[in-house]
């Protein structure tokens, strides 16, 4: 029996296509998700076949040429854009004799590498796991344990069904850790429904430039590279609006074509930072020659999560690679805002985009002059932190006169800091008010 090796980064890939040539982009993506692995290319192997070989995937003359490649190259993996079998796979690495690996298993890899929260982490080894569960294929009934003690003698548990008992406690294991952080997001999501702090999250293909927008919006530093998965643990800041609203932006996973339904059902509670927000600004690669296919592939994710009927407005980003284009906004019959052209490397039309957000979320403010005795220094701190001071005015006495403009967040957030002083607060207000 073939054993599978530990390692292996020398790989030739296979691209099959129903007909016709190979699409030119799909080889490139390809490509850089085995880059992005680690996997060293050696060649692309490319092919057609209107109906998958039950046993090999590819046919014989197919998988003959593959193996001569693998001896030709001495490549240590084979990696195929395509989602196999169980069997299939096993079937592949014993005529291949190295190690095979999916579509699906390639794209769990790179998340595992990329991974860096506890969260992410956990969620990334259940959908290892999961996928694993369906390819304890070896056949080890040779190992066979002996159960001891009367009437129990003769043959046991085996060492697959060992295998997929333990794969299925640490899956409830990590379901359980799972579930308790997500009831700590629930909580903050719910704090910021109370608080009135509306959600947008960034969602689009993978490699569109979401995390260097949210970057560039929030200041943040976010890792931002050009490559895929670059990020995929969920980041929030709070953003403030040129006006003084306030919301808080989401940066989340990117989506990929054919993303694997494990993936998507591990990181559904990461994604439901998505599916619950105010908006989504849907981050496309304008320069992209396969930006309608992208599209797309987002448009399918979303309806698988949920999330179709959240408001979205489209932001095309990377504008600087098209000379032709300018920064510019786009509005639908009703005059709302659907679409952003802008750059987020440039820096190019954010101001835009910002506007748009401001038009979307802007809130009635409060404007008062409120007066503050020279002992009331944390009252002036306070009116700093939630509201926008307009206007400050020093009296002779050490006292101060504020021009202070609230929207219903800022006082929301005031009542949950300190109610005993937003009760005064908003006394003092009323009073500000009568006099006026």
């Amino acid at each position: 029996m073939f054993e599978r090796p530990g390692t292996g980064e020398r790989a030739l890939l296979v691209h099959i296509t129903p007909q016709g040539h190979p699409d030119a982009d799909e080889l490139e993506e390809f490509s850089e998700l085995a880059r992005s692995a680690g996997a060293k290319v050696l060649e692309i192997i490319t092919g057609s076949r209107k109906i998958p070989d039950p046993r090999w995937y590819v046919g014989r003359g197919k998988a003959e040429e593959i193996r001569d490649q693998v001896v030709a190259r001495q490549a240590e993996l084979v990696i195929f854009d395509h989602a196999l079998s169980p069997s299939q796979e096993r079937n592949l690495e014993k005529l291949l004799e190295c190690r095979v690996l999916d579509r699906n298993g390639l794209i769990l890899d790179i998340f595992a590498r990329r991974a860096r929260s506890f969260e992410g982490k956990l969620q990334v080894e259940l959908a290892q796991l999961r996928h694993l569960s369906t390819r304890l294929v070896r056949g080890w009934t040779h190992l066979e344990r002996q159960k001891g003690g009367i009437g129990l003698r003769g043959p046991g548990e085996t060492q697959l069904e060992s295998d997929r008992r333990l794969i299925g406690k640490r899956i409830d294991q990590i379901r359980r850790r799972l579930a308790r952080v997500e009831r700590q997001r629930g909580q903050g999501r719910r704090a910021r429904q109370k608080a009135e702090v509306p959600t947008v999250s960034l969602v689009g293909y993978t490699n569109a430039g979401k995390s260097t927008l949210f970057n560039r919006l929030t200041r943040s530093r976010v890792y931002a590279r050009d490559q895929l998965f670059a990020t995929l643990d969920p980041t929030l800041r709070r953003l403030s609006l040129p006006k003084g609203d306030e919301l808080v932006l989401a940066d989340t996973v990117g989506f990929i074509s054919r993303l694997p339904h494990e993936l998507v059902a591990a990181f559904r509670s990461t994604l439901q930072e998505t599916v619950e927000a105010a908006l989504l600004l849907h981050v496309v690669d304008a320069a992209s020659h396969r930006r309608a296919e992208n599209l797309a592939e987002v448009e399918a994710v979303l309806s698988e999560i949920g999330a179709l009927q959240v408001p979205r407005i489209e932001i095309f980003n990377k504008i600087d690679l098209l000379p032709d284009v300018r920064p510019r906004l786009e509005r639908d019959d009703e005059g709302k805002v659907i679409r952003v052209w802008c750059s987020a490397v440039t820096g190019q039309g954010l101001d835009l985009l910002l506007q748009a957000l401001q038009e979307r979320f802007h809130q009635p403010r409060l404007r008062r002059r409120v007066h503050l005795q020279a002992g009331e220094g944390r009252w002036r701190a306070l009116l700093h932190e939630t509201g926008r001071v307009v206007d400050q005015r020093d009296l002779p006495d050490g006292g101060c006169e504020l021009e202070v403009e609230f929207c219903r967040t800022g006082l929301a957030r005031l009542a949950k800091q300190e109610p005993a002083l937003a009760r005064r607060l908003k006394e003092r207000l009323e009073k500000a008010c009568s006099s006026a």
